[in-house]
């Protein structure tokens, strides 16, 4: 159920929190509408920038309404409906990927006073509520089933198409994304294992407050080890077909991948749900290992400071994602997947196993040095037998060919 853990849907429901909850989904929608057509204008200017070149310029300040002229134009663009094309399918493709994009936001945190052990609830109309739209139980879960529901439309375009190239381009993008769906899983176990919950805002609340020595944060990077967070990083961006994993657009191979076939505002869609994907993912990570909306208050009310160091946090992710994008080059399909199934999978694997074996030696009281060598030792152990698996493999695959 999707009232979950909100204060302000445990008793009766009226007018007054009818309204609420429409005041937050209209405000969540039009940030997420304002926050894309900035990421766009955003990630044009700075790889612009590391590529020497100018960028936007035009459309208002700084180009910065270059992103809203191009919607108008979308808009007004022939809508081509290719003849041999699964016309219901064809037109419903579009919406099954922006339409996750937006319901993944729903559960996040994004402001809320989580300071001085606040628990983020504020006082909205005489109501007290979160700054998210719903805290189900099964939040990250959620998150999960949303992201699948995003494949369905990128092989739903490709296929209905009735076009080659873009089923080529479907399947490839739908292999990509399931191989590093499981890594993500793996990587978000890893977090759960470490907070005990799958509620997002219970999350936030485990990272509040400070960690070691009162002044490193407690953040889910730190207490679930570095490893996580990088293979979510990594495994996120080859989720959302961005660069240096955005195969499926490679040009040269499958022309315009699975949405060949698209123009106008069906196009558009595409386009949007991309960058919105984007700023989404960024605040699922700013949620699981970075704190999400917690943080000191410095000054003034504590919700307002939650909103701050949110958007701070997802801004400084998708300046990686940018930055990560005008650096590294395209890898090959044999290389990305490779990095999903050869080292991603077992690698969070692997450190799950760690983890559990420390929570159980913490609460068993054993030693601490003899579990934290056996743990090294066992982990090291079976890198080195994946490794020599794979050469093996490898080997003998070489002698096939020259047999």
């Amino acid at each position: 159920m999707m009232s979950g853990g909100d204060p302000l849907l445990a008793g009766h429901v009226d007018l007054a929190v009818v309204l609420i909850v429409l005041l937050k989904v209209v405000g969540i929608f039009a940030f997420l509408l304002v926050a894309t057509m900035l990421m766009i204008w955003f990630e044009r200017k700075f790889v612009s920038d590391l590529q020497n070149r100018v960028g936007p310029n035009t459309a208002g300040p700084f180009g910065v309404l270059q992103t809203l002229a191009d919607g108008i134009k979308f808009f007004f663009k022939e809508d081509l409906k290719p003849a041999r094309a699964e016309l219901r399918v064809f037109i419903l493709a579009p919406f099954l990927t922006v339409v996750p994009a937006f319901l993944l936001f729903t559960i996040i945190p994004f402001g809320g006073d989580f300071s001085n052990g606040h628990d983020g609830s504020v006082e909205m109309f005489g109501r007290t509520t979160y700054l998210q739209l719903a805290d189900p139980a099964i939040g990250i879960l959620f998150a999960l089933a949303m992201s699948s529901i995003a494949v369905y439309g990128v092989m739903l375009a490709g296929w209905s198409s009735g076009s080659k190239y873009p089923l080529l381009g479907s399947v490839r993008a739908s292999a990509q994304m399931v191989s590093y769906e499981a890594a993500l899983g793996l990587s978000i176990c890893a977090v759960v294992l470490t907070t005990g919950t799958l509620s997002t805002h219970e999350m936030v609340v485990s990272q509040a407050g400070s960690g070691w020595g009162n002044f490193i944060p407690n953040w889910n990077l730190l207490a679930a080890g570095i490893v996580p967070f990088v293979v979510f990083m990594i495994a996120s961006q080859a989720e959302l077909n961005r660069p240096p994993f955005d195969v499926v657009e490679a040009e040269q191979e499958l022309v315009g991948s699975y949405h060949t076939e698209y123009s106008s505002i069906r196009f558009a869609l595409f386009f949007v749900a991309e960058f919105m994907n984007s700023v989404t993912m960024a605040a699922i990570i700013a949620t699981l290992f970075l704190g999400g909306p917690a943080g000191p208050a410095l000054f003034g009310p504590g919700w307002l400071w939650g909103m701050i160091w949110f958007l701070v946090k997802v801004i400084g992710l998708l300046f990686v994602f940018v930055w990560v994008r005008g650096t590294v080059p395209r890898v090959r399909y044999d290389q990305l997947m490779d990095l999903g199934w050869k080292v991603l999978i077992p690698l969070s694997l692997g450190w799950i196993l760690v983890l559990a074996t420390f929570h159980v030696a913490r609460e068993q009281h054993w030693n601490g040095v003899i579990t934290i060598v056996i743990g090294g030792a066992v982990f090291l152990i079976g890198y080195g037998l994946l490794k020599f698996a794979i050469a093996t493999s490898k080997a003998r695959r070489l002698e096939g060919v020259v047999d």
